[in-house]
C-alpha cells in the first residue's frame, strides 16, 4: 500500500543563521525531495526560499499599536549613533503603542504578545498533518496558543535548548530552580533575558500552559529528553523520542589537506587547531578562561611544534596568547566554504559551559577532525571518549591543555582518531538518516492520533 504524501508545517524562528535553523532547513529540503509536502513558519525570514512564510503579526495589530510601532522605527537608525535612543524607540512603540504589553516585559514577564499565532494553521496552502514546532522564543510566538495549535493538529516539538522548562533561561547550568518553580532567579542576564524577577511567574504560567496541551516531544540526546521528563513538560507529553541530528555528509567529508591548505593560506606543514571565536571571546555559553589558559599552556609546551590555530566566526586582527598566534576568519554562510576549514584542520576544540549537541562537533566528525569538548550537554552524546576524541570536564583547563598537548604530539594516535571520527559520523549524524526517522515517526504518531480519535467517537 502506498502512503500518501505527508503535510508537515514547521515553526521556528529564523530561516538562516544557527544550528537549530539549519536543522529546520535541512528537514524542509530532505522532506519535500522524499515527495512530502513541507513548509516552515518563521518569525524572521532573511533567505528567499519559497517554502518558508514569514508570520505576519503587523496584519493583526490594532490601529493605535500600528501607528506608534512606526513611529518608534523611524528613530531606529539612530539607535546605534545616539546614545539612549533605543529607549526612545521603545517608549514610542511599545509605552504608547502597546501599554499593557510594556508593562508586562518591564515586571519581567516573557512577551507573548504576537497575534499572528493564533492563524498560524490558517495560512498554509496544505492543511498540515503534523504541526513541529522548533524554539519558540526569539520574539515571535505566543505561547498562549499552543493547547489549541496541539489539539488542532498533533504537535511535535523539537527542544534545541531547555527554554521551555524554565522561568526564562535557554540553559540553566547548575541552578535546578527550574524542577520546583524558577523563584528568586540567580541570573537574569542568561539569554533570554529578563529586565526583572518575573521567572516564577514565568514558569507557572508555562506550567498552565502545557497543562492543557498534548506534544510529541523531540529532543536530539537522551540527556535533554530526561530533563524534559523531570521537568513541568512531563504531564503534556503524548510520546517522545530522541533523533540525532544530522548533517550532510557529501559537504562534511575527509578530504585531502595539501591543497586545500594552500587554498586556505593555511601553513602547510604546521598542526593546526580550530576553535569557535567565541571560544576565546566573552561568552556565557563558552569557556573562554579555560581556552585560553590551554592555548598558553599548549604552545609553551610544544614549543618546538609549528602550531596553527584558527578562530572561526569572527573579524578580527592577529592575537597573541602567551607564544601561540590566533588567526580569525569571519563567520562563513556556505556550508562548503566552513567544511574546508574543519578538513584542513588537524584538532578541533569546543570548550562549552553549556550546550545541547552542537552541530560544529558533528561537523568536525565529519571531515575527519577528532574533536576534544568538554563533557556538558549532549556532548557526551556525540563524542566516543577515546576513540573519535577527547572528553574533558567543564572548566578545567589542565585536563584541556593535556588532552589537546596528547593528540597534538602523537600523530598516529591522531590518525587513528581521525579516521574512527569519519566512520562514526556516517553510520550517526548523516542528515538523510535524521529525515527517515522523522519520517517513520510522523507516520507512528499519525496512527496514534487516528486511535485516539476513533476511541473519542466510540465514547461519544
Amino acid at each position: 500500500m502506498i502512503k500518501k504524501p505527508l503535510s508537515i508545517l514547521q515553526i521556528h524562528t529564523k530561516d538562516l543563521g544557527g544550528g537549530a535553523d539549519s536543522i529546520a532547513l535541512a528537514l524542509l529540503k530532505g522532506l519535500r525531495l522524499k515527495g512530502h509536502h513541507s513548509r516552515i513558519m518563521v518569525g524572521i525570514k532573511k533567505g528567499n526560499d519559497p517554502f518558508i512564510i514569514q508570520i505576519d503579526h503587523e496584519r493583526y495589530k490594532n490601529i493605535w499599536s500600528k501607528i506608534w510601532d512606526r513611529i518608534g522605527r523611524c528613530v531606529r537608525p539612530f539607535e546605534n549613533k545616539i546614545p539612549g535612543m533605543w529607549r526612545v524607540h521603545e517608549l514610542l512603540s511599545y509605552g504608547i503603542g502597546e501599554p499593557g504589553r510594556w508593562l508586562e516585559i518591564l515586571q519581567g514577564h516573557e512577551d507573548f504578545q504576537y497575534p499572528a499565532t493564533d492563524h498560524i494553521l490558517d495560512r498554509p496552502a496544505h492543511k498540515p498533518d503534523i504541526l513541529h514546532c522548533h524554539n519558540l522564543h526569539g520574539g515571535y510566538f505566543d505561547l498562549r496558543a499552543l493547547p489549541r495549535l496541539s489539539h488542532a493538529a498533533p504537535s511535535v516539538i523539537t527542544l534545541h535548548d531547555a527554554w521551555l522548562l524554565s522561568g526564562h533561561c535557554a540553559h540553566s547550568f547548575d541552578c535546578q530552580r527550574w524542577r520546583t518553580g524558577c523563584s528568586v532567579c540567580p541570573d537574569l542576564t542568561i539569554y533570554p533575558p529578563l529586565r526583572r524577577d518575573g521567572a516564577g511567574f514565568n514558569w507557572s504560567r508555562k506550567k498552565s500552559i502545557f497543562k492543557k496541551s498534548r506534544f510529541y516531544i523531540h529532543t536530539p540526546c537522551q540527556w535533554l529528553l530526561r530533563k524534559t521528563e523531570e521537568s513541568i513538560l512531563k504531564d503534556s507529553i503524548a510520546d517522545s523520542k530522541v533523533i540525532p541530528y544530522g548533517i550532510d555528509l557529501s559537504i562534511f567529508k575527509p578530504v585531502e589537506k595539501t591543497a586545500l591548505r594552500a587554498a586556505l593560506h593555511i601553513p602547510m606543514h604546521a598542526k593546526v587547531i580550530l576553535i569557535a571565536a567565541n571560544s576565546i571571546r566573552k561568552s556565557i555559553w563558552k569557556d573562554s578562561i579555560s581556552m585560553r589558559e590551554s592555548i598558553a599552556w599548549v604552545t609553551q609546551n610544544l614549543a618546538q611544534e609549528d602550531l596553527y590555530f584558527i578562530a572561526l566566526g569572527d573579524v578580527a586582527p592577529d592575537e597573541q596568547i602567551g607564544l601561540g598566534r590566533i588567526h580569525f576568519v569571519p563567520f562563513q554562510k556556505e556550508a562548503a566554504s566552513l567544511a574546508q576549514y574543519y578538513q584542513a584542520s588537524d584538532l578541533y576544540v569546543h570548550p562549552a559551559r553549556a550546550d545541547t549537541f552542537p552541530n560544529a562537533v558533528l561537523e568536525a566528525l565529519a571531515c575527519g577532525t577528532p574533536v576534544i569538548a568538554t563533557a556538558v550537554g549532549g556532548i557526551n552524546e556525540q563524542i566516543i571518549d577515546g576513540v573519535t576524541g577527547f572528553l574533558v570536564p567543564a572548566q578545567d583547563a589542565i585536563t584541556l591543555s593535556a588532552a589537546m598537548h596528547r593528540l597534538l604530539q602523537d600523530d598516529i594516535l591522531r590518525g587513528h582518531y581521525a579516521r574512527n571520527a569519519a566512520e562514526d559520523a556516517v553510520k550517526r549524524f548523516d542528515i538523510r538518516m535524521m529525515v527517515d526517522r522523522f519520517i517513520d515517526w510522523y507516520q507512528i504518531i499519525l496512527e496514534q492520533d487516528k486511535k485516539i480519535k476513533e476511541g473519542n467517537r466510540a465514547h461519544a
